[in-house]
């Protein structure tokens, strides 16, 4: 694991150009960087934008990633996937502090405080880099102000791809700020990770520990409930699949931003090969 920054931003180039500030590689697998944020964008936490490079022909090559930082931030974070033959992140994974990308100031997203009714609880259902939205989140105050209770479960397949989400929940239960809405209850803040094949403390896909209880059981609820419990879901089209019927089974209703209900989840970045 390594990391690097950068103290200064130089001058842009490329259209919509942003200069990246710090990368750090959390595995052979992961990384994440930080760049300049356009002063004219405003987004909610946990919309995507589209970012990318230039393509050997010239072209813009872009893809959509969710803002992992929170709206409130200078900077803005991304998360992502190395994919050895992908045709952005073989390329976007070398990125030096110093060097810049293209990003589109157009945020969207189904992700954001907006889609969902009130409610008590707020699940967040993660795999992999789906966690990124959540990491831009669970840093919003606006997160704490709506929900008494947030729980982020998050499924890797290895222990070490779980440790971005560690220092994220470890670095918002130690933030001045934020750590004053969760003073006195630091259960309002819960991590649940789990692994799919190496050994860790907790095995199993989210979606069978759901449909065996034993999430509930570990967790001190009782049940899911569409009066109390709101869901937001990021990850593969087998996860999207399976938890939309898991919580529809306990009587949630997907919702949307033009029709806010009791759980979204985000299918831009389902089958993206990146």
């Amino acid at each position: 694991m390594n990391q690097m920054t950068m103290p200064a931003a130089a001058a842009p180039t490329l259209p919509d150009a942003q200069t990246v500030t710090s990368v750090r590689h959390w595995t052979d697998r992961l990384f994440s960087f930080r760049c300049s944020r356009p002063a004219s964008l405003r987004f909610r936490s946990g919309e995507f934008v589209m970012i990318g490079l230039l393509g050997d022909n010239g072209r813009p090559l872009l893809r959509a990633y969710s803002i992992a930082s929170p709206s409130w931030d200078d900077e803005l974070e991304f998360y992502s996937i190395k994919v050895p033959d992908g045709p952005l992140t073989s390329r976007l994974q070398h990125i030096q502090p110093g060097e810049q990308i293209i990003l589109r100031p157009k945020p969207v997203g189904t992700l954001v405080h907006d889609a969902l009714t009130d409610g008590r609880r707020l699940w967040m259902f993660a795999t992999g880099t789906g966690i990124a939205p959540f990491a831009s989140l669970i840093r919003d105050p606006e997160t704490y102000e709506r929900f008494d209770d947030v729980i982020l479960t998050h499924t890797c397949r290895d222990v070490a791809e779980l440790e971005y989400g560690r220092a994220l929940v470890e670095g918002v239960r130690t933030d001045k700020m934020l750590g004053e809405l969760l003073e006195g209850r630091q259960e309002r803040l819960r991590y649940y990770p789990t692994t799919t094949r190496e050994e860790s403390p907790k095995m199993g896909r989210i979606t069978d520990l759901l449909r065996a209880g034993e999430v509930q059981r570990e967790l001190g609820i009782e049940r899911i409930e569409p009066g109390t419990d709101r869901a937001m879901i990021c990850g593969s089209m087998g996860l999207n699949t399976d938890l939309k019927e898991i919580l529809e089974g306990y009587g949630l209703r997907e919702g949307a931003n033009s029709d806010p209900a009791d759980y979204v989840l985000e299918k831009a970045f389902v089958g993206d090969g990146i």
